[in-house]
């Protein structure tokens, strides 16, 4: 079995949770990426959540939000991702860069858009009544 290990940005706002969709995929997903070699979570996050939105994640209000597992969405069957989300607040204005094509807000009625680990989140919001 193949793990993608992944770090993600769980930023909720008016009960819409915060979604990015990469060019040339046809599903959304949460804000991150991969880690660099011997990067730790916080750098990671910081990192990708720069480059793909150009915004500031504010360090000190990084706060473990869970790890979620689920088929990894395009892969072959057996490549499993692993995303460890994260909450915080942030500095500036989230627009699309890099290899983000689109930024969107996601309501719970949206979950049908999201890759599979990200509908798991999803429904874990949703129970939360964090996410409408």
């Amino acid at each position: 079995m193949t793990v993608i290990d992944k770090i993600a940005w769980i930023r909720i706002e008016n009960h819409a949770i915060l979604s990015t969709r990469s060019h040339g995929k046809d599903v959304y997903y949460l804000p991150g990426g991969k880690r660099e070699p011997g990067e730790s979570d916080l750098a990671t996050l910081l990192r990708e959540i720069d480059e793909e939105l150009g915004v500031a994640i504010t360090p000190e209000t990084v706060t473990p939000a869970g790890v979620f597992e689920a088929q990894a969405h395009g892969h072959h069957a057996g490549t499993t991702v692993r995303m460890t989300c994260y909450t915080a607040d942030y500095q500036g204005t989230p627009t699309a860069s890099s290899e983000i094509a689109e930024v969107n807000w996601l309501g719970y009625a949206d979950r049908h858009r999201v890759s599979t680990v990200d509908q798991i989140i999803f429904d874990r919001l949703y129970e939360q009544g964090q996410l409408r």
